[in-house]
């Protein structure tokens, strides 16, 4: 049986370490918004034979000046565009680009939307607001579901854990993200959000799982510390997490290199939180509960 809970430090320093590292990359460049947030102009277009090269369509807009556009291949014969907010003389610069550059029987425009900075607040807010929402829904249900095993950790503290936990997880990945964007000028949009929340329900759920193991143990712990309960509990999950976690992440990376530019952020995003989520449900949120009994006894 693997010693994991006794080792806790070792996995609380990287924990700390990667946490850390993602709060300062966060604090220095901040995440890289797309238009969904920021406002702006998503354009899309389609070709009647096969899309021309990235390049080629750099080259066009770059001959009638326009700049600031985002290019990005979608299958085989479209494009879509974004850009900052353009009025509707901009916009017919933008398509007669494309036209005079490919010819005017080729290209056809499929839609062209412009989302304005207010909108963008109003989705960054309510996508903040339901994370906050869940987290307080997790603590009161779990604390609800755990409350028959209130010795030697209240209950809620059970509830609190998963949330630790959880919040490890988005800002580990928000940390990687806001790398991605500062070096690598990745944007992300309302599907990133989609894949934080999706993150929240896979992680909270991997805890649980641990968790559940660990109240049923101690209903037959008979002559084991908490600590040796947790540590048992943790090994008895330990490779059902990880199973869980691999066949996720073989369908996810399929996904990266086959599903296309559109979900190519939404889908490294997940394999981030279902990696880290694994390895929190594991190492972080278990040992916890131990820390915190320890410091009970100690105050008793």
């Amino acid at each position: 049986m693997l010693r994991i809970v006794y080792k806790r430090k070792i996995f609380f320093a990287i924990s700390l370490f990667l946490f850390v590292a993602a709060v300062i990359s966060l604090s220095l460049w901040g995440l890289k918004l797309g238009i969904d947030f920021t406002g702006g102009t998503i354009a899309e277009y389609s070709f009647s034979e096969q899309r021309p090269d990235i390049a080629q369509v750099s080259e066009a807009f770059d001959k009638k000046n326009i700049e600031d556009i985002q290019i990005q291949p979608v299958g085989e014969q479209e494009i879509v565009l974004r850009t900052k907010n353009l009025n509707e003389e901009e916009h017919q610069e933008l398509f007669a680009a494309l036209k005079d550059a490919f010819g005017a029987d080729r290209v056809v425009e499929n839609k062209f939307e412009s989302i304005g900075p207010v909108v963008g607040n109003e989705l960054k807010n309510k996508a903040i607001t339901a994370l906050i929402i869940a987290s307080i829904l997790i603590i009161l249900y779990i604390a609800f579901a755990f409350r028959k095993v209130s010795r030697p950790v209240p209950s809620w503290k059970y509830g609190v854990g998963a949330v630790i936990a959880l919040i490890h997880d988005l800002t580990i990945v928000m940390g990687i993200f806001s790398a991605l964007g500062h070096f690598w000028g990745y944007e992300l949009d309302m599907f990133f959000v989609t894949s934080l929340l999706t993150i929240l329900g896979y992680s909270v759920n991997d805890t649980i799982v641990v968790y559940d193991r660990t109240r049923e143990n101690l209903f037959h712990s008979v002559g084991e510390t908490f600590e040796d309960t947790v540590n048992r509990s943790v090994n008895e999950t330990m490779a059902r997490s990880i199973n869980t976690g691999f066949a996720t992440m073989l369908t996810l990376i399929l996904l990266y290199f086959f599903g296309g530019e559109t979900i190519r952020i939404f889908v490294l995003s997940l394999m981030l939180g279902i990696f880290f989520g694994t390895y929190s449900s594991i190492f972080v949120a278990s040992p916890l509960l131990v820390v915190w009994q320890k410091l009970g006894a100690k105050k008793k």
